[in-house]
């Protein structure tokens, strides 16, 4: 007499079911599972298992014991997606655009789009540029990478103004920054700024390089100060109304900064 183990029916079914089931539904299987083992008190299940008896009654109503897959959590997807509403011919100008101007966003091909006499608004050159991109019609800017040196070793003019350096008239104290751009590829900026601390007066210039000979040909820290006290270079000086000879400056004055200037830790310009 041989003794053979009695399955459930469709148990092969179920166990291969449950094996291709997500997480979250064999957490789901697992309340029903305890609801019928505890004759099927759903306040008990509920408590043990921490949930809601709405959450517990909303899948109770989609279980099927006999497709386990209706324990799976539906799309969220909506039934009706938007469609473009753009042509073709404006999804080829912007693209054309980008790759002419590819570090330029939607905000300034909009712009150039309008000038040329397209219809068309920031938010929709967005999703153009969206679309052509999941699509891989459009290519990603080359990312330039700047390395950026720390510390003050190897770099003895680095130093800090001394805190006891009085700074009380034009031209004892001024700021200069200087900053990496490039606008496109091969083409690299080195824009200079200078700020007097007392007038707060800036200047700006752009070099190719960022050396001290490019940072010493700036006028407040290259030209002497005048025996009043001001600063003595014509950029640092208000323009006349009268004046129209501008050859002889090789700068841009900026306006006069009424916001509180900063602390004084910038480089002197005798280190620069």
């Amino acid at each position: 007499m041989q003794i053979k183990p009695l399955r459930p029916p469709r148990s092969r079914y179920l166990e291969r079911g449950a094996a291709e089931l997500s997480r979250e539904a064999v957490k789901r299987w697992q309340w029903f599972d305890h609801d019928v083992a505890h004759a099927r008190n759903s306040a008990l299940t509920c408590r043990y298992f921490g949930i809601s008896r709405e959450t517990f009654y909303r899948w109770k109503r989609r279980y099927d014991r006999q497709d386990l897959r209706t324990l799976e959590s539906r799309s969220h997807r909506p039934y009706r997606r938007r469609r473009p509403t753009w042509t073709a011919e404006q999804a080829e100008r912007v693209g054309r655009l980008r790759e002419q101007y590819p570090r330029w966003g939607k905000d300034k091909l909009a712009v150039l789009l309008r000038d040329q006499g397209w219809k068309v608004s920031v938010s929709m050159v967005g999703r153009i540029l969206s679309s052509l991109r999941q699509r891989g019609a459009l290519r990603a800017p080359l990312l330039f990478r700047v390395k950026r040196r720390r510390g003050t070793a190897g770099r003895p003019w680095a130093l800090r103004k001394p805190s006891d350096d009085a700074v009380a008239r034009p031209g004892d104290l001024v700021q200069l920054d200087t900053m990496d751009l490039r606008p496109a590829p091969g083409v690299v900026l080195k824009p200079f700024t200078a700020r007097d601390v007392v007038s707060r007066w800036d200047v700006i210039e752009v070099h190719r390089r960022a050396t001290s000979t490019a940072a010493a040909s700036l006028p407040p820290s290259s030209k002497p100060r005048a025996a009043s006290g001001a600063c003595a270079c014509s950029c640092c000086r208000p323009a006349r109304p009268n004046s129209t000879d501008t050859s002889s400056a090789p700068t841009v004055p900026l306006r006069r900064n009424s916001m509180r200037s900063p602390p004084a830790r910038s480089l002197s310009p005798s280190l620069a």
